[in-house]
């Protein structure tokens, strides 16, 4: 059954309700629509699936659609979402002609709704050629790391986030030379749903010796989309290292997205890589696994997310709220997350990982510590009702553009 704002307050208090009752009686009949890519797979999904029913709690007619999207129109918009994260990727003219074409055939078939439009990430950003003809206040919300974009990318997608009226990031870094306002909006987590709420002690153990992981050993885990961005390769080097002074397990498991064609590629990679030890675990789990990846998680020792780059990695957080010491790559908006030393610890190669790893497992005292400071760390940072309230407000900021103050 999906949580109610109500719910909420035994995590964060009454008060923190109260507020969002306030704000929302100010955009009382106003309708939000959010589209992005795809339903299932990855952050962004999974923050709209838990948002859009809190919003529609407090009385905003809020929505969720996706772009259609084929092979073609996906393996484009991966290249394209490579080339903003700064990596090396051929984009050819012909390319961005794809993205135009398969943009203008969604014009017709979108139907725009909202007084708000959220647009989210890349892939449907062409889609504000329709706010001339339907009107409202359009918001381009990139949830990915674009501070050393591909420049020949970035001159091509500016001139549409040009033409909305906002522009969100997760980070002060990520932000461009824009004619429009940006806001830093960071993204969160649901304490309430499957993937983050409490669970019996029988239940992580029932999970865990379902895929053959031994309770009773020390368990490094990832859990990601099988990207390279996310480096699994890497996390395997490094387990190796570890393995050659200290017993463990290695946990890879992620699912797939709709709009990732490189994914299966890099997944058989990773199996053909752990094949021949019995102590890496590479699961492929469907959409919908959060229990599965909540038990995962509370049964490890230590929660890796070694990314090379990095929108924010919300995986980071939901280890943190579980109390797990985490190592994270000194990356994009992980560096929000892991405070050195104090919630977890930043590494830049695999040497550095697998010396972090080595220390959490050789020292009980330091675990639990990074744990603790990591959940209060997203306690009072990213959890869900705070993002609602910052969606809110940037509603509200558009409606009275130069105010200090919103009229009651």
């Amino acid at each position: 059954m999906a949580a109610r704002l109500k719910d909420y307050a035994s995590v964060v208090g009454t008060d923190v309700l109260q507020e969002l009752e306030v704000l929302a009686e100010k955009v009382e009949g106003w309708s939000v629509q959010h589209i992005n890519s795809t339903a299932v797979g990855g952050g962004v999904a999974e923050m709209l699936q838990r948002l859009n029913p809190l919003m529609k709690d407090l009385g905003i007619d809020s929505t969720w659609d996706q772009i259609e999207g084929n092979t073609r129109f996906f393996r484009v918009t991966k290249a394209i979402h490579n080339a903003l994260h700064g990596s090396a990727v051929e984009i050819t003219p012909g390319m961005f002609d794809d993205y135009r074409d398969h943009l203008r055939s969604q014009l017709d078939r979108m139907t725009i709704r909202g007084d708000t439009v959220f647009i989210h990430d890349p892939q449907p950003a062409g889609l504000i050629a329709l706010k001339e003809r339907c009107g409202g206040a359009w918001i381009w919300r990139c949830h990915i790391d674009i501070s050393t974009p591909d420049r020949q990318v970035w001159d091509f997608l500016q001139p549409y986030v040009n033409n909305y009226d906002a522009a969100i990031f997760s980070m002060p870094d990520f932000s461009q030379e824009l004619n429009i306002p940006q806001f830093l909006v960071p993204p969160s987590i649901d304490p309430l749903g499957d993937k983050n709420r409490e669970l019996d002690p029988g239940v992580i153990t029932g999970i865990l010796e379902k895929h053959g992981i031994d309770p009773n050993r020390p368990i490094i885990t990832q859990i990601s989309r099988f990207d390279h961005l996310k480096d699994p390769l890497g996390v395997i080097r490094a387990y190796q290292l570890v393995r050659k002074r200290t017993d463990c397990q290695l946990v890879l498991a992620g699912g797939e997205a709709d709009d990732d064609p490189e994914g299966p590629a890099l997944l058989k990679e990773v199996q053909e890589k752990a094949a021949a030890d019995p102590d890496i675990h590479v699961l492929l789990l469907p959409p919908f696994s959060d229990l599965e990846i909540n038990a995962l998680v509370r049964g490890s020792s230590v929660v890796v997310q070694k990314s090379i780059k990095e929108g924010f990695g919300l995986t980071v957080a939901e280890a943190l709220w579980k109390r797990k010491p985490v190592i994270g790559g000194a990356v994009g908006g992980i560096r929000r997350q892991i405070l050195h030393g104090v919630t977890g610890f930043l590494v830049r190669s695999v040497e550095g990982t697998a010396y972090r790893i080595r220390q959490i497992l050789n020292d009980d005292a330091l675990a639990r510590q990074l744990g603790e400071n990591g959940r209060v760390h997203v306690q009072n940072n990213f959890l869900l009702t705070r993002h609602l309230k910052d969606y809110i407000l940037l509603m509200l900021a558009l409606r009275h553009p130069g105010q200090d103050m919103i009229p009651v």
